[in-house]
């Protein structure tokens, strides 16, 4: 194997590979349940549900970054404001317990280590609807182009010169 081929990253133009994506699927499932139902003793994640959004693995299956979100952080109080890093920083802190479980309940060669991130697709996702409900966007969407009004003036165009060549052929 050429030296690229070993070196090759996961999110790179090709993206992960069809077994990474179906590996990170069975871990996620998998972490879910030991969350689930083993529970994670600490002061952090007392009372805290947590959603496993996505488990992305390297192209060795043996590292997991897992990202994670408290449910029901998507709407920010003054409760949850600085949660999130608490949360996360609790979950790499027992990531070799969880490891070990996860050990258990699948089949791989190598249990990945994990690694625990926030995951802000919510908050992007809530920002990009907060833009689209702006009166200022929203006027910006709702008026008609330019790109839209040219094509139908270049098939004006071309219906008018089409009719001036065939009369111009017919007086040749």
């Amino acid at each position: 194997m050429s030296r690229k081929q070993h070196t090759r990253n996961a999110t790179g133009p090709q993206g992960p590979s069809q077994r990474q994506l179906r590996a990170g699927e069975l871990i996620r499932h998998a972490l879910v349940d030991v969350l689930r139902e083993h529970g994670i003793h600490d002061e952090a994640l007392a009372g805290v549900s947590i959603t496993v959004t996505e488990v992305r693995l390297s192209p060795d299956l043996r590292h997991a970054t897992c990202f994670v979100e408290p449910l029901g952080a998507g709407v920010k109080t003054a409760e949850t404001a600085g949660q999130e890093p608490v949360i996360i920083k609790a979950l790499n802190t027992h990531a070799k317990f969880l490891r070990g479980q996860l050990g258990r309940l699948i089949d791989m060669k190598y249990t990945p280590d994990l690694k625990f991130r926030h995951d802000e697709s919510f908050e992007a996702a809530s920002y990009m609807d907060r833009l689209m409900d702006d009166p200022r966007i929203r006027a910006d969407l709702d008026r008609p182009t330019q790109s839209e009004d040219e094509p139908e003036a270049a098939e004006q165009d071309d219906g008018s010169q089409a009719a001036q060549g065939a009369v111009g052929s017919k007086e040749d």
